[in-house]
């Protein structure tokens, strides 16, 4: 996975944005590039990964759910990383190239509450200002998230227009950044958005793919797992893992959310200074997404996932609402673990795959779980 060519991976990517921000987004490119560069911003990083996030994560062996399921699983532990998810890995990055820039404070839009927290969390460690936009239906599903970010002195903004989700959170934050790009950084949460966000982001997100193919390495006779499966929402997390065996024999498989499934029910067009799949309407407007996930209710797949799929690199297959909650149950009382609904995504099609055969027996399988349960107890309880 390389960088873009011109800002676009393929057809897909671009800068669809205010001629106003064009300035900031060519500043955000060429300090990245800088940063990326320089040996004394990776070992700032690194450290701050090791000492402040917890990396790297565990590759924990799936002992119960294998045997159950005929096939050798491996989970690559995100939820394990501080605040919860694999988010942190990006915030850190980009919070520390804010602060190489001069910036004194940070943007970022939030649907399941975790890249909100980790903006929150990466503000306070480094002396900077945050300001978070939610939806109002996240906010009210995602209660505990909310109060952690204002716990950490984080200001959060309820959006109440259109859907009150995830896209409409990132439409305001993106219209607040026109307003003071002097002083603020928008710390994007995912691999989507104008360049460079999804080649930065997929490079912050990296190294979630570059420990585990390691780790891999190390407990498995053929070195790389046959399948790689993560959930995909504007895909960060899968990116950041797909990254890591882009260059093997590995099958690559991205899980979206029904109610979200760009690649399978969407077309190109453009959302949020980006070329990708979008859910639309036969005018072409964009339409409302769904999931029981906050984190996948996204109507859009970052470009970078879109040409991997044209290309035939990856694979993206569609889990539906009613799959998740019986995935969650089953790896929590077959390994001890409550994966957060997105991640329950991929634990589901691993699920179905293996008991429908499209996995082979004996296959060995690695799942990214992106992130923890605790902050879906809410919804998982009134499931039940």
């Amino acid at each position: 996975m390389r960088e873009p060519d011109g800002g676009r991976f393929g057809a897909y990517g671009g800068r669809y944005v205010p001629e106003s921000l064009i300035p900031a987004c060519a500043a955000v490119e060429s300090e990245f590039r800088a940063a990326w560069s320089d040996p004394g911003f990776r070992r700032d990083l690194d450290r701050l990964l090791a000492v402040h996030a917890g990396r790297p994560t565990a590759l924990t062996p799936a002992l119960r759910l294998s045997a159950e399921l005929g096939v050798t699983v491996l989970l690559k532990r995100e939820d394990l990383a501080h605040t919860g998810s694999h988010k942190i890995n990006n915030v850190l990055g980009q919070a520390l190239l804010a602060r190489r820039m001069g910036k004194t404070r940070l943007l970022a839009e939030t649907g399941a509450g975790q890249h909100g927290v980790a903006t929150a969390t990466a503000a306070a460690l480094l002396g900077l200002d945050a300001t978070v936009f939610m939806g109002e239906v996240d906010i009210e599903r995602q209660a505990l998230n909310v109060f952690r970010m204002r716990m950490l002195g984080a200001e959060v903004v309820p959006v109440t227009g259109g859907t009150r989700t995830l896209k409409d959170a990132t439409s305001e934050a993106m219209r607040q950044w026109v307003t003071c790009v002097d002083e603020a950084h928008y710390c994007l949460g995912s691999v989507m958005g104008p360049h460079p966000y999804p080649w930065m982001v997929r490079e912050f997100q990296r190294v979630i793919g570059d420990e585990a193919r390691r780790q891999c390495a190390a407990e498995l006779p053929t070195a790389v797992p046959d399948y790689v499966i993560a959930c995909v929402g504007g895909g960060s997390n899968a990116a950041g893992t797909f990254a890591g065996f882009a260059g093997t024999g590995a099958q690559l498989i991205g899980v979206e959310a029904e109610g979200g499934a760009a690649v399978a029910f969407g077309r190109a067009g453009v959302l949020h200074g980006f070329r990708s799949y979008l859910l639309q309407d036969e005018n072409g407007q964009v339409t409302e997404a769904h999931s029981i996930a906050p984190g996948l209710d996204y109507p859009g797949i970052g470009p970078e996932h879109a040409h991997l799929n044209d290309s035939g690199r990856a694979r993206y297959v569609v889990v539906g609402d009613a799959e998740v909650i019986p995935a969650v149950r089953r790896l929590a009382r077959t390994e001890g673990i409550l994966p957060a609904l997105e991640s329950a995504h991929a634990i589901a099609w691993l699920i179905r795959a293996a008991e429908s055969g499209e996995l082979p027996p004996g296959s060995t399988v690695l799942v990214t779980l992106s992130g923890r349960g605790d902050k879906d107890m809410a919804t998982l309880m009134e499931a039940s």
